[in-house]
């Protein structure tokens, strides 16, 4: 009785609840477990089912009519002048993006996480409006900004910049579809290691940017490699935003997306489904990328 009243609230709770599981009927468990197994092996099935038809047969069928007629036909199809000049579009596209939102990516989590602020849930909210507006929204609010009619448009085309129907405007728009991804994947990791060791870095004398060089940016590698990872295959795969704002000019504007949007229309199944062929590799490759630096205890 005096160890009771010695012992601390939480102690005794908990010593409670201890002794009422083990007053618990024994075979409880095994019923509960038993009587639960059909419904994960239903849940298990609806969910692979799910996945089969919706991803794996679709993926599988471009597979298959890509190679068709052989590989000699998709290997001419992606070497041709169009095709060769839409991946270099789309890799300079993807690549500035990937870039820009690595480096907002990284201080925008920074400042999210390790300073308070007025408006900060307000900024914290909007890093995440890409998401929720549609990528045709966001390249049609490009032309009513960039266009060469609107007032910024207009000042920017008399002294020789062109955003709209040009690379800046693709960058932006595929810059702005991918813009959480970075930031997401990064601040999580940030609150979990928290300031203690730059702190004991700062005291022993270190800058900030000795500090975020050799304690902060360690710490976070895998994360930002895992946010990098996400952000340049979604830039990859751009379509809405980028067709908007790019004109979809064959040999100047035209992304790989566009490139299989166009032969399609036009009846090429092979140049369609050899440049669908290619996202579809790339992005399997990503997911394998993505797969490999995702953390241990996620997976």
């Amino acid at each position: 009785m005096v160890s009771d009243t010695l012992a601390p609230s939480g102690a005794i709770s908990r010593r409670k609840a201890r002794s009422k599981v083990s007053k618990a009927p024994r075979g409880y468990k095994s019923q509960n477990s038993a009587s639960s197994r059909p419904a994960r092996w239903t849940l298990r099935l609806i969910a692979l089912a799910y996945l089969f038809f919706l991803l794996l047969v679709p993926v599988a069928l471009v597979f298959w009519r890509t190679f068709e007629h052989g590989a000699g036909v998709v290997w001419k199809t992606l070497t041709s002048a169009s095709a060769t000049h839409a991946i270099q579009i789309t890799a300079e596209t993807a690549g500035i993006a990937t870039i820009c939102n690595t480096v907002f990516g990284v201080g925008m989590a920074l400042l999210l996480v390790r300073h308070r602020f007025w408006g900060r849930r307000l900024l914290n909210s909007l890093i995440d409006l890409s998401i929720a507006v549609s990528p045709v929204v966001v390249g049609l609010s490009l032309i009513l900004i960039y266009g060469r009619f609107e007032p910024v448009g207009r000042w920017l085309d008399k002294n020789g910049i062109q955003i709209i129907f040009a690379l800046p405007g693709m960058v932006i728009a595929t810059i702005f579809v991918s813009l959480p991804l970075v930031v997401r994947a990064v601040a999580p990791v940030l609150e979990e290691i928290g300031t203690d060791q730059e702190q004991a870095a700062y005291t022993l004398g270190a800058s900030r940017w000795q500090g975020f060089w050799r304690i902060t940016l360690p710490a976070i590698k895998w994360a930002l490699a895992y946010g990098v990872v996400l952000s340049l295959a979604r830039a990859l795969g751009e379509f809405g935003a980028v067709a908007v704002v790019s004109g979809n000019i064959e040999g100047q504007t035209q992304t790989l997306t566009l490139f299989v949007e166009e032969h399609f229309q036009n009846f090429d199944a092979v140049g369609a489904y050899s440049a669908a062929f290619l996202l579809a590799l790339i992005a399997i490759v990503a997911l394998i990328v993505i797969s490999l630096l995702r953390p241990k205890e996620d997976s």
